[in-house]
Order: structure tokens, then C-alpha cells, then sequence
């Protein structure tokens, strides 16, 4: 067995521990890095298509918290992991599918979004992490939050 494919088994069972163990905490980094070692074969690539990759929630009121699940598909040729989702402000929380997504199946990224001290034009984006070429696909969720004298 080349040490390539022992390296990319060994990487494999320990992404395959850690999405299971403490299920809240981020998946190393290092997948993303060498993106094309996640999956054992070169040749093969993981490929994420978002079928939105912008949302904006409108005009909503000071104090709201509102979500949008972003939804994609795998047009590769490989299995698709993503191993985190890095928030440009500590007002949003996401959720993600934690699995392996086979090649042509789809998963999903929920944004949540508190505009709690919040007020005007926003928009905040997020860095999707994943064993892709390039390994970050930014979304972004937009709102324009009014105080209730605004309204």
C-alpha cells in the first residue's frame, strides 16, 4: 500500500471520529488544506454548488432572530465534507450536514442571524470550509434591521 493512500485512510478515520465525538466541535483544518487527500484518490474531487449563495432577509425588526437554510449539491466526482463554517460576527449561529455528501446528493447549511444591538444595512458573510478546490466558498445573509421608531 503507498504511504499516500495509507496517509489519506488514516486522515479518513480520524475526520470519521471527529464528526462523531462532541458533535458541536469543528473538524480539523488540515482536510482543507490538502483537499484531494480527504478522499484517497486524486483523480476524484468534491464539488460544492450552492443553489443560492446570497440571502437577504428583507427589512426585519430590532431584536429578531431569523434563519435561512442554504441548500447545495455535490457536483463532484468525490465525497464532500465540510469541516467548519467561520462567522464574521458572533450575531450568527450555523448548523450543517456533518456527513459525507456522496457525489450528486445534497446537503445544508442553516444561517441563523440574532440583530439583537443591531440596526441599519447588514450584511455578514461566512466562510464555508471544505475538502473542495478552493477549500472556502463564502455565503452571505443581508437584512436591514429597523428600531420600532422605524416602523
Amino acid at each position: 500500500m503507498s504511504v499516500l493512500r495509507y496517509m489519506a485512510m488514516v486522515l479518513f478515520a480520524i475526520t470519521l471520529v471527529s464528526c462523531h465525538h462532541e458533535g458541536g466541535k469543528q473538524l480539523s483544518g488540515d482536510l482543507v488544506s490538502i483537499p484531494k487527500s480527504a478522499q484517497g484518490n486524486s483523480d476524484k474531487q468534491a464539488v460544492i454548488q450552492f443553489d443560492k449563495s446570497e440571502f437577504d432577509f428583507g427589512k426585519i425588526l430590532q431584536g429578531e432572530v431569523v434563519s435561512y437554510t442554504f441548500h447545495f449539491t455535490n457536483i463532484g466526482d468525490a465525497p464532500l465534507l465540510i469541516t467548519s463554517v467561520e462567522k464574521s460576527c458572533g450575531c450568527t449561529a450555523s448548523e450543517y450536514t456533518r456527513e459525507p455528501i456522496a457525489p450528486g446528493k445534497k446537503g445544508e447549511i442553516k444561517i441563523t442571524y440574532d440583530s439583537k444591538g443591531h440596526h441599519g444595512f447588514q450584511s455578514k458573510s461566512l466562510v464555508v470550509n471544505a475538502n473542495t478546490n478552493p477549500s472556502q466558498t463564502i455565503i452571505r445573509i443581508k437584512a436591514e434591521v429597523r428600531t420600532p421608531d422605524q416602523l
